[in-house]
């Protein structure tokens, strides 16, 4: 293997790395609910993840509602498939991630080789929103993965990988705050 792929042995002390980021909306929080479980195109390109070929969200969407409805949220690469484990409108939504696409696009002059090293050494496993009314005009917003990682050592690369997914976090919340705000 190389040398940055957990060998069998440390398998075992593999674990869920959660990575929580929040903001504050400007809007009420049946309006946040609404553009959290789903939300439009997102106008932007991050320049740092684009520039280093790492997947970001591009829009969401949901086939029914409530517990086992299906969210997809739509990467730069393919769709997450969120099977919905948890929905209290308005104020939390827990889902599964069943499906998840590449982590990145490689960087190469061959353009379509999928190299080996891109598959299942990050895995996002679960995802949450919870949504809190401050008052009858703001709502806190809190967005949770948790992911594992299967590289070697993971103390030193889950560091980048929770910037990462903060920043993804991040992209997503400030779209939901845009769509929620501009709707008022």
């Amino acid at each position: 293997t190389l040398p940055f792929v957990v060998s069998a042995f440390e398998k075992d002390d593999l674990r869920l790395h959660e990575v929580r980021s929040t903001r504050v909306i400007a809007a009420p929080i049946e309006k946040v609910w609404e553009n959290v479980v789903h939300f439009s195109e997102i106008p932007d390109e991050p320049i740092l993840l684009k520039y280093f070929g790492i997947a970001y969200p591009l829009r969401a969407r949901i086939e029914g509602s409530g517990v086992g409805a299906i969210r997809h949220c739509e990467f730069t690469t393919g769709a997450f498939v969120e099977p919905i484990t948890r929905w209290e409108a308005p104020y939390r939504l827990e889902f599964d991630v069943a499906q998840h696409p590449p982590t990145m696009d490689e960087f190469n002059p061959f353009h379509k080789i999928h190299p080996r090293h891109l598959n299942g050494y990050f895995e996002s496993q679960r995802g949450q929103f919870l949504l809190t009314r401050l008052d009858d005009k703001t709502t806190l917003v809190s967005g949770s993965t948790w992911y594992q990682l299967k590289i070697y050592p993971a103390w030193y690369w889950s560091n980048l990988a929770d910037l990462i997914v903060h920043a993804i976090h991040s992209r997503v919340l400030e779209h939901v705050a845009m769509l929620s705000e501009k709707a008022l």
